[in-house]
């Protein structure tokens, strides 16, 4: 396969990086967590809904099903942190999310097993293709969901009294409830929607990546490093870098001699964000 043949395959799975570090960000804004178990509870949730729900099922319901399980599980986890730490670090808050990730990687082992589920195929083939090039269906629908994900919260959290509110309740939990502003209700929603979306993205690739439970929970560090060039505040370069770690591993699939470096893009991009953005504290150090 050729250079651009490869990078358009890799910004696919980019796409899908874009998707789930969209999620992870509004996590961190509007509940300040950076949710480790975003991934886990999609992918938990989704394969749920095949292991235990009849085959004979359309499609669409089976894809139903994993939503609402997907954010049940959210909202359970996001109940347990809103009521035991509410006015906790980000850091706390974000370290129940770890335990949780370890736990459903553990569980899913036990439940699903090893060995790929059987998803019902929703979206397959290419959308387009130019001779050996193609781009997929569910690429695109993935950078779409990203787009639109993004476009929905910005309207909403500028121009709604529902953003307002979810506003306050990020930045200072006690005076929105003191203001009557339902804070439980309101992070729960959140939690909720978001699980949800977690839910359907991986009901919608299940299919394509062909994957176990467990190695499909390995998503989670390419799209921690999507959002991580976004500083978990910028919806729009959290896009951007998924597609870059995306667009980066599928470059190095052309070169078989280092192909290998693929699976190391999103480690790379991590820990050059980390070090950017301490570079002011250790130049300062330095002076």
């Amino acid at each position: 396969m050729d250079i651009l043949g490869s990078l358009i395959v890799g910004l696919s799975s980019g796409a899908l990086y874009a998707v789930f570090g969209v999620l992870l960000t509004l996590m961190a804004v509007l509940t300040r967590v950076i949710n480790f178990s975003q991934v886990a509870v999609g992918v938990f949730g989704a394969y749920l809904s095949l292991r235990f729900i009849p085959l004979d099922l359309p499609g669409w319901a089976i894809v139903l099903i994993a939503i609402v399980a997907s954010a049940a599980i959210s909202c359970l986890l996001g109940w347990i942190i809103s009521t035991w730490l509410g006015e906790s670090s980000t850091t706390a808050r974000s370290a129940v999310t770890v335990a949780t990730l370890l736990g459903l990687i553990s569980l899913s082992f036990i439940v699903f097993g090893t060995r790929p589920q059987p998803n019902p195929p929703l979206l397959i083939g290419p959308i387009v293709s130019f001779g050996t090039i193609a781009v997929t269906k569910v690429g695109v629908l993935m950078l779409v969901v990203a787009i639109a994900i993004a476009v929905l919260a910005k309207v909403v959290l500028t121009w709604t009294p529902l953003g307002v509110r979810l506003r306050a309740i990020s930045d200072r939990q006690t005076a929105a409830e003191l203001a009557g502003i339902n804070v439980r209700g309101l992070q729960l929603l959140v939690w909720g929607a978001v699980g949800g979306l977690s839910g359907l993205v991986i009901s919608i690739v299940g299919n394509t990546q062909a994957g176990s439970a467990t190695s499909m929970i390995v998503l989670l560090i390419p799209a921690a490093a999507a959002a991580l060039v976004g500083a978990f505040t910028n919806l729009w370069l959290t896009i951007t870098g998924g597609l870059l770690v995306g667009g980066l591993q599928g470059v190095l699939t052309s070169f078989p001699e280092i192909t290998l470096l693929r699976d190391w893009v999103p480690i790379i991009v991590i820990v050059l964000f980390l070090l950017w953005n301490q570079r002011k504290e250790v130049w300062d150090v330095a002076r």
